[in-house]
């Protein structure tokens, strides 16, 4: 668990940093070039703003589900583990 928390915040601390990142889609890119030929530099920021908002938010929905199922399993597992050492102390006691 105290390795999959330090993944996490280094994973959330990397992409806070990344704020020189352009993405651009190939469709884009000559919108963008054309706009800032022409002075118009913040469609360029906004265009490339909202697609890193839509390149991260897979990942951080399928990072939040497996966070979500490992923390499940493990309670299972020790749920399990609790049933298993009352069932052999009751059949240890006959």
């Amino acid at each position: 668990m105290k390795t999959l928390k330090s993944f996490l915040a280094l994973s959330v601390l990397y992409m806070l940093t990344l704020t020189n990142t352009f993405a651009q889609c190939a469709m884009c890119r000559g919108t963008v070039e054309s706009t800032m030929s022409n002075g118009r530099n913040q469609v360029a920021v906004g265009l490339n703003t909202g697609i890193l908002y839509l390149l991260v938010t897979p990942y951080l929905l399928v990072a939040i589900i497996i966070f979500l199922w490992i923390r499940t399993s493990k309670k299972e597992h020790g749920k399990r583990l609790a049933i298993a050492s009352r069932v052999r102390g009751a059949m240890s006691q006959m």
